[in-house]
């Protein structure tokens, strides 16, 4: 094809009435067109290299993380997911997105291609009908100083309701079951690799769950609540290394245990905290070098920590770095939300204890601390 005809179909991707963008195997936005460029307000030379997550807003990167590239990564597409990208001025553009999976011949992927449209005039009729009933049944019984508490409380829903407004635990819970049955068949070499990959996905997606909901209780005013009981703490660690170690055996985690006795707490929440720090160690330290785990019952006191090799945290990124949605490395190739310290250190403190940390170019390593309470009747 020669001529014209080449020229036109430059122009009709350029300038279509829709927005075009393809990602690189790693996420990373290799060619979009005019018309999204000129949505955002950005050249289209500054979105090479960027990833679509960093063009969403906080409630979309928790939807991009729990629901978006996971069910991209299953069935190779999706059609008309709601996103709210972000544009140069700050303010948001509501599109609906359609995406596809190109591979080569033995599967390896190549590049998504994600087609967005405008969806302001849809959203903004949504929004409109929610704010008109919001707004009735508010004028009945509420004071101007409540509608203002209320509409507070209504953006924090938002941002939960985004992720946990289709009930993403049930069919998580379904593919853990699945995955499941297939270890106690015999399975080939390969679908043990993609097993294992899926059951490393379900207990990501599963922490992240736990994350953003434990968030969202706390800016809502539930708070983190604890059920204490007396148990013996080894076996509560051993259980979060094994689970790790399933999903990461290639990295070496080394335990020095002096628990013996039974520690009184909330273990379920101690295992979530301490997943959350072995998950850090494990993704961002040195992957030649060991993640070393310590844990001690010495003066009344329960210290419990966590190591890792590696380029140390800076020093600016220490004040902040138990902040919600804080990620002092956003161009890092691993991808999260930013609430794992976050609900970390929100443990320790409703344990009576604190959460530090200390970085240097030897190791990095979060120290729980926690006053031992008696046992329970």
């Amino acid at each position: 094809m020669t001529g014209p005809a080449v020229e036109d179909l430059q122009d009709l991707y350029e300038n279509a009435p829709c927005g075009y963008l393809s990602l690189g195997p790693d996420g990373r936005i290799v060619k979009s067109n005019r018309t999204l460029s000129s949505w955002l307000g950005i050249a289209p030379g500054d979105l090479i290299g960027k990833r679509l997550r960093d063009l969403l807003s906080i409630a979309g990167q928790i939807f991009y993380e729990t629901h978006f590239a996971p069910l991209l990564r299953m069935q190779g597409f999706f059609d008309e997911v709601a996103l709210d990208l972000v544009k140069a001025d700050g303010q948001p553009l509501h599109v609906l997105a359609n995406a596809a999976e190109r591979r080569d011949a033995e599967g390896g992927l190549m590049f998504t291609r994600v087609t967005v449209f405008r969806a302001t005039q849809r959203r903004r009729y949504e929004r409109e009908l929610v704010d008109a009933t919001e707004t009735a049944q508010a004028q009945s019984r509420l004071s101007q100083g409540q509608l203002l508490a209320e509409h507070e409380a209504a953006e924090l829903r938002e941002q939960f309701i985004a992720v946990l407004g289709h009930d993403l635990r049930n069919p998580l819970a379904a593919i853990d079951g699945g995955t499941n049955l297939l270890m106690r068949e015999p399975q080939s070499e390969k679908s043990q690799r993609v097993i294992g990959l899926i059951r490393g996905s379900v207990l990501r997606m599963s922490g992240l769950i736990d994350n953003v909901m434990d968030f969202a209780r706390g800016r809502l005013g539930g708070g983190l609540q604890l059920d204490r009981s007396s148990k013996l703490l080894a076996m509560t660690l051993e259980q979060v290394v094994g689970e790790l170690q399933t999903s990461y055996p290639e990295r070496q985690i080394e335990l020095n245990l002096d628990v013996a006795d039974e520690v009184v707490a909330d273990h379920a929440r101690l295992a979530q905290m301490f997943s959350n720090l072995l998950a850090n160690a494990i993704t961002h330290g040195a992957t030649d070098q060991p993640v070393e785990v310590d844990a001690l019952l010495d003066g009344g006191e329960l210290r419990l920590s966590v190591a890792n090799a590696g380029p140390p945290i800076p020093q600016e990124a220490m004040q902040q770095l138990f902040q919600p949605f804080y990620r002092f490395n956003p161009h890092s190739r691993v991808r999260g939300l930013g609430l794992g310290l976050y609900i970390a250190s929100q443990i320790a403190k409703a344990h009576g204890g604190r959460l530090d940390v200390a970085s240097d170019a030897t190791e990095t390593r979060f120290t729980f601390r926690m006053p031992l309470a008696e046992q329970p009747a």
